[in-house]
């Protein structure tokens, strides 16, 4: 474990510790002032760090340091030009119609890295700590960012966010003049960003309803997908039978909405991560994160499957692996 002593005038001249340990999951942080205090946000008037990573990972340790969110960020060079390259390639992204959408951004390594290939970025976050950085983007990059305060990965997941003033999916694309298209047409977005490994059979199960249904992102057309998962999760998604242990209902249904492709594999120690859980053997650097694509197929839908009847079908499918072993 390595400990970096630094001097900031904004808490008084107080020394700061940033603890950085590389254990198996990848390197944990912690800022603490003296004696245990807490310390403020505020890294920009931090010493600067010896090397780039060091400094993110100072900046992610500030803006999270009251969290208890289970976090990645991708920041090493070579994948985040790699993704960027893939995400973007054979696309037309000089059309200023055409966005790419990353959800929790934090300290936008990989968004300067899709700024630099003339895409037109999007870039939700839900912690406001990391806003100011981001926004900061924008008078680099002119008029092809937009930052926006935001939970992607509970976006209408409550009928009531409204109520309570949390942003939806028609307010979102409203704000950013993402109209509707035909379910036919071309991804009218693409959407990129790291799911936690906590959240993800929640997440994959929420969005599998919105997309037979047609409903948040999906009522705008063919969003495409392009998520970091863990292996696991990635398994699950081309699982076919007979394999019991991986092939479930919710990688039936996603197989049969979309067209699934694997991008990139980056390995555990490109992240910076957040978790305060200590690690495990299964949980080591040489873990891998798949980047998935997955594309809503154009002929989904049709007279036999509709949105109407979408929810039974599902229910259907969800009926049948949960008596495998009955014979039809």
């Amino acid at each position: 474990m390595t400990f970096v002593a630094l001097v900031s005038l904004l808490f008084g001249g107080r020394q700061l510790t940033l603890s950085a340990s590389t254990l198996r999951s990848g390197l944990r942080f912690s800022v603490r002032g003296l004696k245990g205090q807490s310390v403020k946000p505020g890294l920009r008037n931090l010493k600067k760090a010896s090397s780039p990573r060091d400094e993110i990972a100072q900046m992610v340790a500030n803006a999270e340091q009251h969290s208890f969110s289970d976090r990645r960020f991708l920041v090493c060079p070579f994948a985040t030009r790699k993704v960027a390259s893939q995400l973007t390639r054979g696309r037309n992204f000089e059309n200023p119609k055409t966005f790419l959408l990353e959800f929790e951004a934090g300290p936008g390594v990989l968004t300067r890295k899709l700024l630099d290939t003339g895409v037109h970025v999007i870039a939700l976050e839900s912690n406001k700590s990391f806003i100011p950085n981001l926004e900061s983007l924008k008078k680099e990059f002119e008029s092809r960012l937009e930052v926006v305060h935001s939970n992607f990965v509970k976006l209408d997941s409550n009928p009531y966010a409204l109520l309570k003033g949390e942003l939806c999916s028609e307010t979102l694309f409203n704000n950013l003049k993402i109209f509707e298209v035909p379910w036919t047409s071309d991804v009218p977005l693409k959407v990129v960003g790291i799911v936690p490994s906590k959240d993800e059979r929640a997440f994959f199960w929420k969005f599998i309803y919105f997309l037979y249904e047609c409903s948040s992102i999906y009522s705008y057309g063919r969003i495409e997908l392009n998520l970091f998962v863990s292996e696991r999760m990635y398994k699950i998604f081309l699982a076919k039978p007979p394999d019991k242990k991986t092939y479930q209902a919710l990688g039936v249904l996603w197989q049969a909405a979309c067209d699934i492709h694997l991008l990139h594999k980056v390995p555990c120690s490109s992240f910076l991560t957040t978790s305060r859980k200590k690690s495990s053997g299964s949980n080591s650097v040489n873990e891998l994160l798949y980047l998935v694509q997955l594309t809503p197929r154009k002929d989904l839908f049709t007279d036999f499957l509709t949105t109407d009847n979408s929810k039974t079908f599902i229910m259907m499918v969800k009926q049948c692996f949960g008596k495998a072993s009955t014979k039809l």
